[in-house]
């Protein structure tokens, strides 16, 4: 057992320090090679310890959420991966208002449909997003032209010093599924959002249209959601449909027959199968009309 081994084993345990996890047991695509060294927390008082500890000790870390918006490279990722389940809520409300605090491995969906059982506002649109909050945070998640710059009303984060500091929405950056979160080293350990009082049979309604909306919209399978992001004025999935890519095939990756923007593990995928379909669709589009796609997925780990 080498030596910082040991010590996540002091401050975690034995149980929650494993060598060479496959994280294709950790992520919505169900692809992705073995972790170094993995562990899981379960509060951001042991998300800071643990990520300060591995800064301190020189060994690169990299914060799991969900899983619902990566891709894993077959070979894994160096360095140690914390799986955050640090899922604490507390809700203040008053006078027709309500904070909602949540530390960064709690369930963005979750929490939205206790917001709409609780007949609050402001959220019912993440009620089929599956990533946590710190994901969302980062991302700028969002869906039904709403996002979480629209509730946020600050972070806490660990910064590149292991300093725990308060950060106002406004100094997040927060544009279209971008912040400078993503530039920064920072981690987000919690994040505060204001919700307003409406009527809980209508949220309710709302959120059981958006469920059925996207239903309708996303196909059934493994994937991690719309890979692309839509360039200005137009959408990713039309632009990959109309450049004949719908139903392509790499291995056992597939760019889904029903939504183009989705790249779907019929099986057998690896990651290099899905990558292959990445790259297929931002050449074809960027030969047939001239727009360079961006990826709203995170690709980790050593290609």
């Amino acid at each position: 057992m080498t030596t910082i081994e040991s010590l996540l084993v002091e401050h975690l345990g034995a149980e929650r320090v494993r060598a060479d996890e496959p994280l294709a047991r950790h992520t919505f695509y169900r692809i992705g090679g073995p972790a170094e060294l993995f562990v899981s927390v379960e509060s951001v008082e042991e998300l800071a310890a643990v990520a300060a500890l591995a800064r301190e000790n020189g060994l690169p870390c990299f914060i799991l959420g969900a899983g619902s918006n990566i891709l894993v490279s077959d070979a894994g990722m160096r360095g140690l991966v914390i799986k955050n389940r640090a899922g604490a809520v507390t809700w203040a409300e008053e006078d027709g208002e309500a904070l909602l605090r949540a530390e960064s491995g709690a369930l963005l969906s979750k929490l939205a449909r206790q917001a709409v059982r609780r007949g609050w506002g402001g959220l019912t649109w993440a009620c089929g997003i599956p990533g946590t909050v710190g994901g969302a945070v980062v991302q700028n998640a969002g869906a039904h032209d709403k996002s979480m710059a629209g509730v946020l009303a600050g972070v806490s984060v660990l910064d590149e010093h292991n300093a725990v500091r308060d950060i106002p929405t406004p100094k997040l950056e927060l544009g279209y599924r971008s912040s400078i979160l993503r530039q920064r080293e920072w981690i987000v350990l919690s994040a505060a959002m204001c919700l307003r009082r409406g009527k809980q049979t209508e949220l309710e309604s709302l959120a059981s249209e958006y469920d059925a909306q996207r239903r309708a919209k996303q196909p059934q399978g493994a994937s991690c959601g719309s890979v692309f992001k839509n360039p200005p004025g137009d959408y990713a999935g039309r632009l990959i449909e109309a450049a004949g890519l719908k139903g392509k095939r790499a291995g056992g990756a597939e760019i889904s027959s029903q939504h183009a923007n989705f790249i779907v593990n019929t099986g057998t995928a690896t990651a290099g199968d899905v990558m292959a379909l990445i790259n297929l669709a931002r050449r074809e589009v960027g030969l047939q009309f001239g727009v360079t796609l961006e990826l709203e997925i995170q690709v980790v780990g050593e290609w």
